[in-house]
Formats: structure tokens, sequence, C-alpha cells
């Protein structure tokens, strides 16, 4: 085990001169964690050895790269990068005998298909309750949206990408009366929304996410044959200009995990580590419901034998009901500045097991950069002493590699051109476009057949009006207006005037005047 530590992942040195090595136990890591601290206090190289540490140990890592630094990780440290000599001296400082320079295997993925292995999954994997979340609909909306999602389902027509869905939201519009009959209420401006919703997700890029082939999970969870598990990288540097479909894929991702992994109990060491860099984006502004979901799914998938790491720059920025699920902890400096701050800070250190050598508060405020303050489980799950850490020196390249090595990456991946082609296959927008033709082409056989009767009935029409009928009229219409015309002017002037006098004693003024006369009929009784 790297470090010397046995059935742990060696973080760094703490207690006095930082000479006590501190580890997390593989047996406790599917407990999740923690990874806090400001802005440039050392979290992208904690990821760093976190990751190392989890690979080597055979255990497979998912991480998101927001700002493209941990691409390193492919690569090999080297004794003329500039921090080779600060790196030596801080591993002599913590007693890491077998601190050595090594790349680690590593897939690349991007949503958008630049930067590593295109990942995509369908609009029904994605499902009703986290589309609403990516389009920020209403509870109104949302409704609408389940209805078209169960429609899908009960007449079996796949959602698969965009266009499947604002297909099926047309014909949803179109048929919103009896739609609304059986599953309640579906206003065509519910459905315009969603669609103006879509488009504007459309425009951000968030087509790509949604498609053929999907993600396969077990395409992140390999192991090579030397034993090392594999790292599997975002590119989130792009996505995070979209921070809701940033979010809202990486909690979809663990939903798919929680939904297909078998139970496993408490294993060994986890089946997959997922790291969920920016975590705070996943709860701003995000709705009970979402965040019921994240705390339901954090509690249970423990038991599928998979570790979740929230990293964020504060622990505020974690509901408390998931705060209390994160048992291994690295929390690194928090400034002081603002009284909020003060109080975050104080809210923070009490969520520690005191050390009784110094305060876990100023510690938290003091500490430097690559150095924390930690607290891992311990026997039994109880959660250790918090600690001053120094964080040990990553052993792969500290930093973005180029983009020619990348490529070399990607290209020799095991999966290499498995996800590259898009495919197109029969879904809701094809079955509905069939459906349409069908239609029209029925509709088009039925004005034929209307209009050949009225076509041979021409020539009839034409000989009956050449054919003497011996003086009886033609039409009944005809008697009709000739009886009309043959009233004598007066009477239609009478029936004219009655009409007038009639609606006046409906009106107002009528009114007046039947309740006057019956007013004085009643007086006189």
């Amino acid at each position: 085990m790297v470090g010397g530590l046995d059935g742990a992942i060696f973080v760094g040195g703490g207690g006095e001169e930082y000479a006590t090595k501190q580890g997390l136990l593989l047996k406790y890591a599917n407990r999740h964690g923690l990874v806090a601290g400001a802005t440039g206090t050392g979290k992208t190289v904690t990821l760093q050895i976190l990751s190392e540490g989890f690979s080597k140990a055979g255990v497979p890592v998912f991480v998101s790269d927001v700002k493209g630094d941990l691409s390193g990780l492919a690569a090999t440290m080297s004794a003329d990068h500039k921090l080779h000599e600060p790196f030596q001296k801080r591993a002599g400082i913590i007693g890491f005998e077998d601190y050595a320079y090594e790349a680690f295997p590593v897939t690349f993925w991007d949503i958008y298909g630049e930067q590593g292995h295109p990942i995509r999954t369908t609009v029904s994997e994605m499902g009703p309750l986290l589309l609403s979340r990516l389009l920020e609909l209403t509870d109104v909306q949302e409704g609408v949206l389940n209805i078209a999602f169960r429609v899908a389902d009960e007449q079996g027509m796949p959602l698969l990408d965009l266009e499947d869905l604002q297909a099926l939201l047309v014909w949803v519009g179109q048929n919103a009366e009896d739609l609304s009959l059986r599953y309640g209420n579906v206003a065509t401006a519910s459905v315009g929304a969603i669609q103006r919703a879509l488009l504007v997700l459309e425009n951000q890029g968030g087509k790509r996410l949604f498609g053929e082939p999907a993600l396969e999970l077990s395409d992140m969870m390999r192991t090579e044959p030397n034993g090392q598990g594999r790292i599997s990288i975002l590119a989130a540097d792009k996505l995070m200009a979209s921070p809701k479909l940033y979010a809202t894929f990486l909690l979809w991702l663990l939903s798919e995990l929680f939904e297909e992994l078998p139970e496993v109990g408490d294993p060994d060491k986890p089946k997959l580590v997922f790291f969920f860099d920016e975590a705070h984006l996943l709860f701003d502004d995000a709705p009970k419901a979402l965040v019921d979901k994240v705390e339901q799914v954090a509690r249970l998938i423990r038991s599928k034998g998979v570790g979740v790491y929230f990293v964020t720059q504060n622990p505020a920025d974690v509901p408390e009901d998931v705060l209390g699920q994160l048992g291994n902890r690295i929390q690194h400096a928090l400034r002081a500045f603002t009284a909020k701050d003060r109080k975050d800070l104080r809210q923070a250190a009490e969520t520690y097991r005191d050390n009784p050598r110094f305060s876990t508060e100023d510690a938290i405020r003091e500490v430097g950069v690559g150095e924390a303050v930690t607290s891992f489980l311990e026997a039994k799950g109880a959660p250790g002493v918090v600690e001053r850490t120094l964080i040990r020196p990553p052993s792969s390249y500290l930093g973005a590699i180029d983009p020619a090595l990348r490529k070399s990456v990607i290209d020799t991946s095991p999966i290499a051109g498995k996800y590259e082609a898009l495919i197109d296959r029969e879904s809701a927008a094809e079955i509905l476009a069939a459906r349409a033709e069908a239609a029209a082409k029925e509709a088009e056989a039925a004005e034929t057949a209307v209009a050949e009767p009225e076509d041979t009935a021409g020539p009839r029409e034409f000989n009956n009006a050449r054919r003497y009928d011996g003086g009886r009229s033609p039409s009944r219409t005809t008697r009709k207006t000739t009886k009309k015309d043959d009233r004598s002017f007066g009477s239609q002037v009478g029936e004219e005037v009655t009409k007038v006098i009639i609606k006046e004693l409906k009106g107002t003024t009528g009114r007046r005047i039947v309740r006057g006369i019956f007013g004085t009929i009643f007086k006189a009784r």
C-alpha cells in the first residue's frame, strides 16, 4: 500500500511535526466524504492524490475536471517541474518513503466530444424529474412533462434525443383536449413554455447530451490488468458555462449507479468512487424534491459499494441532511472576512471530533496551502479525532497536459470508437412522423372517394334540367320563397312592428312597464 498504510489510502502526515501518517480506510471509503476549502488552498491537489490512491488500490474513480488540471493524472511527474524540490522535501517530512513519479490509467470524457469520448444519455433515462430541474420548469409545466413521458411509455415511443421530446410535445399540444380528460389539464401554454426551455437548452449545447449510444456504466468501472482502477475524467471547463446541465448530468449519473448496481453491503473496498466537484451547483436554488433525492441516493448508494465525495468551497454549501452522511472529511482553509464567514467557520469546526492539542476553529482558519484539517472514519465507523495534516505530494503530473498527449490517450483508450458515432434509430419523432404521413394518406383517399360521386351526379343534373317535368316545382326552397313573396306589404310591416314591440318588452323598459302594471293590480287588491 502507498505510504505504508495497510488497507488505507495515504493522505499525509499529521500530529507533532507531521510525523503521524494519516490515511483513509478503504473499508469505510464508501461512507462518503467532503473536500472543502477556499479557492487556492489545495483542493485540486487533494483530489489528485485521492484519485491516485484509489486507483493504486484497484478502485475505479470518476472525477469532474473543472479547470483542466486533473488531466495531469495521465502523465508522470518529472524532475524538471518547478515543484519537484518542494515535493521531495514534503515527502521527507511526512515519511513518504516509497514516493515515486508515475502516470495512471485515464479515460477522458466530454459531453461535447471535444476533449474526450462523447458521453450521452437518453431523454427517457434522464426522466421528467431531473429534466424539469434542468429546464427550470414550474410545477404545472413539470406536470405536463410527466404526462408526455407517460404517454410515450404507454404508446411505445422511445424518447432518445431532444428531437423526440419536441415532436412528442407537439403531438401532446394537438391532442390536449383528449389527454386532459384522462391525465388532467394539459394547457397549450405550458407545452409552449417547455418547448422554449428545450430550445434554450439546445442552444447551450445540451442537445449533445441526449442520444445513442448511451453510456454504459461498466465503461466507467474498469480495472487494468495490473490491478489499478481506471480514472474517468469528465472535461467540465466548458460544461461549467451551463451549471444546471453540469449538476443535472452528475446527479443523473449517481441515480443510474444507484439503480443499476447490485447490493454488496460493506465491501473491503468501494466498487467506484465518485467525486462531485463544485458541489454547491447541485443545491443552488434546488427544489426540496431534488434535495430529498440527493439525500436518498447518498444514504442508500453506500450499500451499492459506491463512495460519493462532494468537493466545494464551504461545507455550508451542502444541506445538513446530506452533510450528515459524509464521514470522511478533508477541510482546507476557510477565510473569515465577514460575519457570515465567521459563523460558517464556527459551524464547520463544531462538526469535528475535538483534538486537545489545538482549537479546530483556529486550525481551519490558519492552515496553509497544502495543509488541511482531516478526520477519517475509524474502527466500527466512528469519526476519528480531527488532525492537522500536511497533504502528500502527487505522483502524477501537476497541471494540465498538452492537447497532443490528451489525443493520444483518447485514441489508445479501451473504448476508442465506441461512442464517437451517433446512432439515430427509430424513436418517437420517426413514429409520430409516420403516423402523420399515414393519416394524411387516409384523408386524401377519403377525399377522393367523396369526390367521385359528385362527378357522376353532374350529367344527371344536366339532363334533368333539359327534361320537361310537367310543371312541378324543382325544389321545396323555391316554393317557400314564392309563398313568402306573395304576402301583402301590410302583413310584412305588421310582422316587423310586432317584433319590435316584443323586443322592447323583453328589454329594460318593458320590464319596468310590466312591473308597474302588476304593482297597480296588487295595490288595488
